[in-house]
């Protein structure tokens, strides 16, 4: 397939008009008014060519829950947001946490018809936190990085140890930093909308002890450590710092903890019923905040699809979670580029760049001789998001009825035009 982009504004390191054209799988040429022939012609006028987004945390859930979402629905929602490779977590049944599921899960990525994938292998056997998985076999499968997301190891020797095993094999650690005896049976965050509603809160301190803990074993031991979905501007403070001290840690946020805050549970809307919690107004603009200072490395969705009869039920009972892929690009853009708090160029480094290189994935960039991963994206769009019209089987979303300014237009993932 050749492609060619014509027209558009580029967004990597600075902003150049110029076209693009893509011929087996690679970028051939960058310049303006490129005299070529194309099987397929995009006019990327008023637009912005971008490299592919990388999501370095996400939801699957095949094996085992293929009823929220599959592989393969996702790897097309992901597309559909822009995103050309996303990493699955393993929190799935059975967890990924051997040789086999990971290359059950490497060979139907493979399989989709839409982004990359590329598993998580789990810290600990079966998620319980007890016995470390086995790190080699997994890696040696396909795996790109381990973590017990949705489950803390609360053992701090576990970690110690998995942080020791995970650094042998230069597998990044992405840690979900918890103390679940704070957070106990709490289902949003702790304080006065919590309060208000009648539902049981969620401490900041829960988040807060898992990150302490986690930054002082990663710097006794000299070791990488990555903390998932930072939340609260207490946890974005003890990164700062840490990272002022030399500590090797990195740290994500998601797309609703810079655009939404715990006012959304006054409406009892179990889609913003989220791990960590969405929290205040003070923690937004921290988050924001660290997003500009550089503080916060990546902006990942944390994608959960669930099926609608497990959102619509009672608050304490639905499950956490809210899909992301559709929408993440979107958000960011509505509430961090057109506000004016970062510009484009760092918004791709949050969302594409960076990630790849904390995963230890490819770095996309848009020049002659590199992979043609490249989303096309209208800044000037602005449409109202409809849960029952995403393409991913799970339609548990938060934005549901917002208004958002700007859309992916195209995706192209190694050099086939998904979108």
């Amino acid at each position: 397939m050749s492609i060619l982009i014509k027209n558009g504004r580029i967004i990597d390191g600075g902003e150049i008009k110029a076209d693009v054209f893509i011929d087996n799988g690679k970028i051939m040429r960058v310049g303006e008014n490129l005299d070529v022939t194309a099987e397929i012609v995009i006019d990327a006028g008023g637009k912005l060519v971008m490299p592919g987004l990388v999501d370095m945390h996400c939801h699957l859930r095949e094996p085992g829950f293929e009823h929220k979402e599959t592989i393969e629905s996702g790897s097309r929602a992901a597309v559909h947001g822009g995103y050309t490779s996303v990493a699955c977590m393993p929190n799935t049944n059975p967890v990924i946490d051997n040789a086999a599921i990971v290359r059950y899960v490497a060979q139907r990525g493979r399989e989709a018809d839409g982004a990359r994938v590329y598993p998580i292998g789990c810290i600990t056997k079966g998620q319980k936190g007890e016995e470390l998985a086995e790190m080699a076999k997994m890696k040696d499968a396909g795996i790109v990085a381990v973590s017990d997301d949705g489950h803390p190891v609360m053992n701090g020797g576990i970690m110690r140890n998995a942080l020791e095993y995970a650094k042998t094999f230069n597998l990044l650690v992405l840690d979900h930093p918890e103390d679940s005896t704070v957070s106990g049976d709490g289902v949003v965050n702790e304080g006065v909308n919590a309060t208000i509603a009648g539902l049981k809160g969620i401490s900041r301190a829960a988040e807060e002890i898992g990150i302490a803990r986690d930054i002082v074993l990663a710097e006794t031991l000299d070791t990488r450590i990555h903390l998932c979905h930072v939340s609260t501007a207490g946890g974005v403070q003890l990164v700062r710092e840490a990272k002022a001290r030399g500590v090797r840690v990195t740290c994500e946020t998601c797309p609703h903890y810079f655009s939404a805050t715990d006012e959304e549970i006054l409406s009892y809307n179990t889609n913003a019923k989220i791990n960590p919690p969405l929290r205040e107004q003070s923690d937004c603009e921290a988050i924001i905040e660290g997003l500009k200072d550089g503080t916060i490395d990546a902006i990942a969705t944390d994608h959960a699809p669930h099926a609608a009869d497990e959102k619509n039920r009672e608050f304490d009972l639905a499950p956490f979670g809210t899909v992301g892929f559709e929408t993440a690009l979107s958000v960011a853009y509505t509430y961090l580029v057109d506000t004016g708090e970062l510009d484009m160029e760092t918004l791709v480094r949050l969302m594409s760049q960076t990630p790849a290189r904390l995963l230890g994935l490819p770095v996309v960039h848009i020049k002659p001789g590199i992979m043609a991963d490249i989303v096309v994206f209208d800044p000037g769009a602005s449409w109202t998001v409809r849960a029952s019209e995403l393409y991913g089987k799970g339609k548990n979303c938060l934005y549901d009825g917002w208004m958002l300014k700007g859309k992916v237009e195209h995706t192209i993932v190694g050099g086939v035009l998904k979108v």
